[in-house]
């Protein structure tokens, strides 16, 4: 199997494997976190407000599509619905990697689905950090073509990239290559963790790279340790790490004090969690996996949970006194439990 097969065929198996095995592992953090109840809200739950501005363009709500698939044919479908839902609610989306479709070109249908359905809404194209270091500037900018992305995310996946029976374990010299992006991108870049969760010191050296905006990428939500394990040989090195990263609160409150816009995404599970990360300072709340099953199944499956996420953060909203995004991101809350001795430890 050539080096081009091999990655069309693992985007199927992490497709497959995410849909059809238990991949999850850990805990984010979001159940040792509660807003602070407001018995008097003083606000209208049916005119609440959930319209907000990510880098320069307004959404309709703080719920971020994260990239999931796309680089195999099976994974188009997948995408079309996707793509409808961020068109039809106004979501920002965000597409999986695609380095499969860079290596090759027959397969860039299953990205292009995603502006062709919508076209009017903000997309991110992807690409791995070390694909970016060995191909440059022209491997982004073809990225960010293939779907007329509005930005760019630069996944960083060293966990992932260290597990993976194929993976690179040379990581040298890929911060010179995000400045160089930084630097010279006809889009905004996005710098996103898998899984692992970002630190405060890794949070610097983005932001000073000249990133536009952090996806924490936390860890508590689908494990790619468990993911590649599943796909291994032999499991145990991926099982041995298990427990790896930053969770997706603590690894929140890390970045936050480093600066923004950021995106939380793992383990959030509920328009409440997306409620909870926004409070926390979180710009948007990203979900793969809660969206992924229902989009495995139809266009109204995925409407239907999308509405039941939005119904879930408007009435949070609501029972914090929230009339709009901007209250939410100032409400209090109580963090207890393991997060809070962690956070305890940030300085």
């Amino acid at each position: 199997m050539t080096e081009e097969t091999a990655t069309s065929s693992r985007k199927r198996d992490h497709l497959v494997i995410c849909c059809e095995k238990p991949i999850e592992a850990g805990d984010a953090g979001f159940g040792d976190v509660r807003l602070v109840h407001n018995a008097l809200p003083e606000c209208d739950m049916d005119a609440i407000n959930t319209r907000l501005s990510f880098i320069d363009r307004y959404l309709s709500s703080p719920l971020f599509i994260a990239a999931m698939t796309g680089g195999h044919p099976d994974t188009l479908e997948v995408n079309r619905r996707l793509a409808r839902a961020a068109e039809r609610y106004n979501l920002g989306m965000g597409v999986g990697s695609q380095r499969a479709a860079l290596e090759r070109p027959e397969l860039e249908d299953s990205f292009a689905v995603v502006r062709e359905e919508a076209p009017n809404a903000f997309l991110c194209a992807n690409l791995g950090v070390i694909q970016l270091r060995d191909h440059g500037i022209e491997w982004a900018e073809r990225a960010i073509e293939m779907i007329d992305a509005d930005a760019i995310a630069i996944h960083i996946n060293p966990l992932q990239e260290a597990i993976q029976p194929e993976g690179d374990h040379n990581a040298e010299g890929c911060l010179e290559a995000l400045y160089d992006l930084c630097e010279e991108c006809s889009r905004p870049v996005i710098v996103k963790e898998t899984g692992s969760g970002i630190s405060a010191e890794t949070a610097r050296e983005v932001w000073e790279a000249g990133a536009s905006a952090i996806d924490i990428g936390g860890y508590g939500g689908t494990s790619w340790a468990k993911v590649e394990s599943l796909r291994a040989e032999d499991p145990g090195l991926g099982r041995a790490f298990l427990s790896w990263g930053i969770p997706t609160v603590v690894s929140l409150c890390e970045v936050r004090a480093t600066g923004s816009p950021i995106i939380a995404t793992g383990g959030l599970r509920s328009g409440i969690d997306i409620a909870k990360a926004i409070a926390l300072g979180a710009d948007l709340g990203g979900m793969a996996l809660p969206l992924l099953k229902p989009a495995m199944e139809s266009d109204d499956a995925l409407f239907a949970a999308i509405e039941a996420i939005h119904r879930e953060l408007r009435v949070a909203m609501f029972l914090t006194g929230s009339r709009t995004i901007r209250d939410l991101a100032r409400a209090r809350t109580y963090i207890t439990g393991l997060t809070r001795q962690m956070i305890e430890g940030i300085e």
